[in-house]
């Protein structure tokens, strides 16, 4: 009998309701014992438990090594923070290279003409 993860369990609750599923009614929990009593619907073809994103670590039927396999692929692509903080500080270092060097030579200059 199948564990239902979903981010609207209300919802999921209703419409098996509304196909006849005797939800959160005390009815006898033959193969998911473990499943709350409000999250328990009963079928005439079996039994389904239905979780919310919040009570997904209660469910018994996903293994945490289950669990991480599936982290990866829930995450966004973020974009590298390090390439834009690279390129500024690669930015930044040439221009105060380039400063320091025009300085180096005004001042050396200036001490020619001045001894």
């Amino acid at each position: 009998m199948p564990e239902q993860l979903t981010k609207h369990p209300e919802a999921t609750l209703e419409v098996l309701r509304s196909a006849g599923a005797k939800c959160a009614e005390g009815a006898p929990q033959d193969m998911l014992t473990s499943c709350p009593t409000e999250r328990f619907c009963k079928l005439p073809g079996g039994e389904i438990c239905v979780f919310g994103l919040s009570d997904a670590s209660k469910m018994t039927q996903i293994t945490a090594t289950e669990w991480r396999a599936l982290l990866p692929s829930a995450l966004p692509e973020s974009p590298s923070t390090s390439q834009p903080f690279m390129s500024e500080a690669l930015l930044s270092g040439g221009l105060g290279l380039l400063a320091g060097v025009a300085i180096g030579l005004t001042v050396s200059h200036l001490r020619r003409r001045h001894p």
